[in-house]
C-alpha cells in the first residue's frame, strides 16, 4: 500500500499567489515560498539555507544573459526599431490590435511547445516590437490614442506573451516543470509516468487557454471600437458646431 502523500508543501504555491497579489517585491515572495515549502516538508533550516544558496550560485550568471539582450535592444530602439514597428503595421489596413496579439499568441505558443522559448519575452520582444505595433493598428483605425489606452495595450502585449509562454512551455516534453513533476511522482509518490504523457496533458489546457485568451483579445477590439469611436464623434461633433 502506497504512504500517504504530504500535501502540506504545496502551500508554498499559496504564499507566491497571495505575494504577488499583494506586489510585495517578487525576490522576497520566492524566497519566502521556498522557506515555508521547506518548513512544510520538515526540512531542517540548515538543508533550506543551502537550497536557496545553492540555487542562487547555480543561476549567477543570469544576469549577464539579460544585461546583454538589453544593451542590444537599446540600440536597435535608438535607431528607430519602434518607429519603423509602427510604420509598418500602419501599412496593414484591416490590422487591429486584438487580431495581431492573436496571432503573436499563437506563435508564442507553438514555439514554447517545441522549446523555443527564447523567440520572445518582454525585453526583446514586447517593448520594443509587439506593444508598438499593437498601438500603431490602433493609431491606423482611430487616430491619436489616449495615454490610458496605449497603457492598456502595453499589458495586455505583455499579458499574451506571458499567456503563450506560460502554457506553451507546459507542452515540451523537456521542460523543467514536467521533469519535476515526473521524478517528484516517481520518487516521492512512487507513481510511474513518462514525461511524454505528462507533456501531451497540458496540450488541452493550452489549447483553452489559447482560446480564452483570443476571446479577450476580440473584447478589447470591441472595447477600442466603442471607447475610441465615441470619442472621435464627439471631437467631429465638437469641430462641426465650432
Amino acid at each position: 500500500m502506497n504512504e500517504a502523500v504530504n500535501l502540506w508543501p504545496l502551500i508554498g504555491i499559496a504564499a507566491i499567489i497571495i505575494g504577488f497579489l499583494c506586489r510585495l517585491n517578487p525576490v522576497l515572495v520566492v524566497v519566502l515560498a521556498g522557506i515555508i515549502t521547506g518548513l512544510s516538508a520538515s526540512m531542517p533550516v540548515g538543508t533550506i539555507l543551502a537550497s536557496l544558496g545553492s540555487g542562487f550560485l547555480n543561476t549567477r550568471n543570469l544576469a549577464l544573459i539579460i544585461v546583454l539582450p538589453l544593451v542590444v535592444i537599446g540600440l536597435l530602439e535608438r535607431h528607430g526599431l519602434k518607429h519603423w514597428a509602427q510604420v509598418w503595421i500602419s501599412n496593414i489596413k484591416s490590422a487591429t490590435a486584438g487580431r495581431l496579439l492573436t496571432v503573436y499568441l499563437l506563435v508564442r505558443e507553438l514555439a514554447a511547445a517545441m522549446g523555443l522559448t527564447s523567440l520572445g519575452g518582454h525585453p526583446q520582444m514586447v517593448r520594443p516590437l509587439l506593444a508598438p505595433m499593437a498601438e500603431g493598428a490602433a493609431e491606423n483605425l482611430y487616430g491619436e490614442l489616449p495615454k490610458a489606452t496605449r497603457l492598456r495595450l502595453r499589458a495586455m502585449a505583455a499579458a499574451t506573451d506571458n499567456v503563450g509562454l506560460f502554457f506553451g512551455e507546459d507542452i515540451f516534453v523537456a521542460f523543467g516543470g514536467v521533469l519535476f513533476m515526473h521524478n517528484f511522482m516517481q520518487q516521492t509518490a512512487n507513481i510511474q509516468t513518462e514525461p511524454l504523457h505528462i507533456a501531451l496533458w497540458g496540450l488541452p489546457t493550452a489549447i483553452c487557454a489559447f482560446i480564452i485568451h483570443s476571446f479577450r483579445l476580440r473584447r478589447l477590439d470591441r472595447r477600442l471600437a466603442a471607447e475610441l469611436g465615441a470619442l472621435n464623434r464627439a471631437a467631429l461633433k465638437d469641430k462641426g458646431e465650432r
